[in-house]
């Protein structure tokens, strides 16, 4: 037998492993881990813990998810390797063992967005990701269970949104005081020790975590200490960070529930429930009424984070108002990509505070300056630098940039904003146009670029695909997560429903996942939160399908490989049909590519 039809043999076994069976059979222990911890059984808890990381399924998922999920899994570390076959990955699975070992990472450094800054990354090897992984599946039910309610970034099943949410419910019926931080340096100064020991997990695992955070870095040739923090580039590292923020808010509130305010006496509960802490991985707002509270909270958080190995950074921490001026502050703060504050009106058409009274004010939640200006300049940017290109091209340039940023916004009152945007790319559009034209008159171009498209008289298309307006996008508010609610608490119904209303998610896809009624159309299972989902062509435009919606389908990542697959297979007619992993992988990200180019593509 030849090598190529070995490699092709191995491929194929590792292609018709029962991926979804893994997956439930792994979700089922994570779920009683969690039920465990719920019920305060830790032992039953690091029973289940040690019974996963030694799981032949598990090692498989971790495997899979590093060399070919995540988006990272061509970023080598510090062996050189970017990708393996999988022949190379049924042995990586046999070898993948907790140990008091690890290798160093690889550092590299990335631009900050926004800023000129440079940040550093660690980058593991393939293996110490998958034993990385593997790990994560064990502590993450854990911890899940533990976690504070109003944390939200690097969760699964909490989003940006949640946090908006949670600080538009904080501040919609009395303007307050915020102190809004950012922590300084939070994956690169973590105190090792206290992380281990808020970890408190058993020996085994706590010594291969321990490794990996003394396992030091390569920093161009030149190998570096780990002294503290949890490299950022590991699978892990956003886990142990909010491991190791955990407890703040709790902390916070048992504070300020021995503060009495001045005037009128409050229960230890209502004095709790008065103040909001919420946290989105190193960002976090606290909001109160009272602004000697707040001035006490930025005292002690310090203090708190002082004790494993962090502090405030000065240039991003400061302390103000939604509705007034404060200390030279304008009025309300940004946050993820949002302005939130109050805005002055009238009597009566606010609704009322929470004493009764009529408000006069109006919260608001809106894009903030930074993220307008961002988006119009990549908008600027692709039209400037595109005079030449054909008019269909451009057009799929477009589309997925402004449909992904109206999508992000499109859950608060961004409505003002996506006309005020539809109109300034017009503009660009028009100036584009004469560029391409200089000596053809105005009512030329308009009939050269633009054309009625249902009721848009001036829709800029071509044929039969057109760019995609800000203003197509419908407002639609965000349900925040129950407190109570984790997707390893195997609630499918509650998650079903969410999944479906997921902002991030276009129309189209909506529509799908509502006609396959949550399901895959190849394996029939349902989709979960978390995963990678893809449209996918029925019949491939290549023989004459189309993008309607009768010829699109969703399904998982790994079905859509399968498919693709078999059809490759099933086309050739000779040897050199077949092609190897990376090519075949290649070839569907083209399709996906492919397919995001058109007008009502997936973002």
């Amino acid at each position: 037998m030849s090598k190529t039809s070995i490699n092709n043999n191995t491929r194929v076994e590792w292609d018709s492993l029962p991926w979804r069976k893994l997956e439930r059979r792994i979700f089922k222990l994570q779920k009683r881990i969690y039920q465990a911890t719920k019920r305060g059984d830790v032992k039953s808890a690091r029973g289940l813990q040690r019974l996963l990381t030694k799981s032949w399924a598990a090692k498989c998922l971790a495997v899979r998810r590093v060399t070919q999920e995540n988006k990272g899994k061509k970023t080598a570390g510090v062996d050189g390797v970017k990708s393996i076959t999988s022949q190379q990955r049924l042995r990586m699975i046999e070898n993948i063992k907790l140990s008091n070992r690890a290798k160093p990472t690889r550092r590299v450094w990335i631009p900050k967005p926004g800023s000129y800054e440079l940040r550093p990354l660690g980058i593991p090897t393939l293996e110490e990701r998958a034993k990385q992984t593997l790990v994560k599946f064990a502590l993450e039910p854990e911890w899940e269970a533990k976690f504070e309610p109003n944390s939200y970034g690097f969760r699964p099943g909490r989003r940006c949104h949640d946090a908006i949410a949670a600080i538009r419910s904080a501040i919609n019926r009395k303007p307050k005081y915020v102190l809004d931080a950012d922590i300084k340096g939070c994956f690169d100064n973590i105190n090792h020790q206290k992380l281990l020991d808020k970890i408190k997990t058993y020996p085994t695992l706590r010594k291969q975590i321990k490794a990996w955070l003394k396992a030091g870095i390569i920093d161009k040739g030149v190998f570096e200490k780990s002294r503290a923090g949890t490299p950022q580039g590991g699978t892990l590292s956003p886990l142990l960070a909010n491991i190791a923020l955990h407890g703040m808010e709790n902390s916070l509130k048992e504070i300020i529930a021995g503060i009495q305010p001045i005037g009128r006496h409050k229960s230890r509960r209502d004095r709790m429930k008065a103040l909001s802490a919420i946290r989105y991985a190193d960002d976090f707002v606290i909001l109160h009424e009272d602004i000697k509270v707040i001035q006490v909270c930025k005292n002690y958080i310090q203090e708190w984070l002082k004790d494993i190995g962090l502090e405030l950074k000065p240039s991003k921490t400061r302390i103000t108002h939604t509705l007034h001026e404060y200390e030279g502050n304008k009025p309300g703060f940004d946050f993820l990509g949002f302005n939130i504050r109050h805005y002055e009106t009238s009597r009566n058409k606010a609704g009322k505070d929470t004493a009764g009274r009529p408000k006069t004010y109006a919260s608001l939640v809106k894009p903030s300056k930074e993220s307008i200006k961002k988006h119009y300049e990549k908008v600027a940017e692709i039209i400037d630098s595109h005079v030449s290109l054909r008019q269909e091209a451009l057009i799929g340039k477009l589309n997925p940039v402004i449909r992904g940023w109206t999508n992000y916004f499109a859950t608060e009152n961004s409505s003002e904003v996506f006309k005020y945007l539809k109109n300034l790319t017009y503009l660009k559009l028009v100036r584009w146009a004469r560029k391409r034209h200089p000596n053809k008159p105005a009512k030329w171009l308009q009939q050269k670029y633009w054309g009625r498209v249902g009721n848009k008289n001036w829709a800029f298309k071509w044929g039969e695909l057109t760019l995609r307006e800000h203003t197509d996008t419908r407002i639609v508010k965000h349900i925040k997560i129950r407190e109570d609610k984790s997707p390893f608490d195997g609630d499918e119904e509650y998650w079903k429903t969410r999944y479906s209303k997921d902002p991030y998610k276009t129309e189209k896809v909506k529509y799908l996942l509502n006609k396959q009624e949550e399901k895959c159309n190849h394996c029939k299972i349902n989709f979960h939160e978390g995963e990678r989902v893809e449209i996918d062509h029925i019949i491939p435009l290549k023989q004459g399908g189309s993008n309607r919606y009768s010829n699109l389908q969703l399904l998982h990542k790994q079905c859509h490989l399968k498919k693709t697959a078999s059809e490759t297979s099933s086309s050739s007619t000779n040897a050199n049909s077949h092609i190897n992993e990376e090519r075949y992988e290649a070839k569907v990200s083209r399709t996906v590519l492919k397919t995001s180019s058109l007008g009502d593509e997936i973002a």
